[in-house]
């Protein structure tokens, strides 16, 4: 009966204190999604992409330190940096360089650590991209995410980048990938070569040694025929995205 209570008791305040924890994301993320610094076109994708689901998907607290891959033009990079600022770290990694110039040179950003020198190149398969091992000269990090991304590297350039990201998570650390997802064993087209197949990110990741540890319908689209291109008109906005998290063990 001692031990139940222990158990109950444990229960509560570790739900209590993920309820807290749960409520500062979520109004650091509102203030950060009303900044003024996001485009319009950037709030209009915000149904669409659900990210206080996603990121509380990803387990996000505001004090783990954060490592994003392939910011891009940096639509979740204008979230992460407000919501990590106080008392966690943020870092983006892989084409850092253009966010550096740009973004990153903004006031309000000036926290954000950048890995530089990381661009990979042509495969020379398709349009794809590749990348040879390297370190992303960190340990230790709680999470690690990337939007989108897998799809533009070819399995030796993915599997560099999941290494080093292997690499630099603690044991116990999270990573979060959300990919367009393409049939499984579907060959490359000019129509998927957008898009991933989740059954073979899932066993590249576990390769390297990695642990699934949730996968996530909140972008499941019933209605993409996983056969188009994502940027054609009838496709763009309604992709089927998996997304799933991983874990260091």
């Amino acid at each position: 009966m001692f031990r139940l209570s222990l158990v109950i008791l444990g229960f509560l305040i570790s739900s209590t204190t993920f309820a807290q924890n749960n409520n500062a994301i979520e109004d650091k993320l509102n203030a950060a999604l009303a900044s003024e610094i996001r485009t319009t076109a950037e709030k209009a994708r915000d149904r669409n992409r659900k990210p206080l689901e996603t990121l509380n998907f990803f387990q996000l607290k505001d004090d783990m330190r954060v490592l994003e891959l392939v910011a891009g033009g940096g639509w979740y990079t204008k979230l992460l940096a407000p919501i990590l600022k106080e008392n966690g770290e943020y870092y983006v990694a892989v084409w850092a360089d253009n966010l550096k110039k740009g973004l990153l040179s903004q006031k309000g950003f000036e926290h954000v650590k950048t890995v530089d020198g990381i661009n990979p190149s042509r495969s020379g398969v398709g349009r794809l991209n590749t990348i040879e091992p390297f370190s992303l000269g960190l340990t230790n990090l709680d999470l690690v995410v990337t939007f989108r991304n897998m799809h533009n590297f070819d399995v030796a350039g993915r599997n560099a980048i999941n290494q080093a990201t292997y690499d630099a998570l603690k044991s116990g650390g999270l990573y979060g990938v959300i990919d367009h997802t393409r049939r499984h064993m579907q060959p490359m087209t000019n129509e998927v070569w957008r898009r991933a197949d989740p059954m073979q990110i899932t066993k590249e990741l576990l390769d390297i040694g990695f642990e699934l540890a949730a996968y996530s319908d909140l972008h499941y689209r019933p209605d993409d025929e996983l056969r188009y291109e994502v940027g054609r008109k009838s496709v763009t906005g309604n992709t089927d995205r998996f997304t799933m998290l991983f874990r260091k063990p």
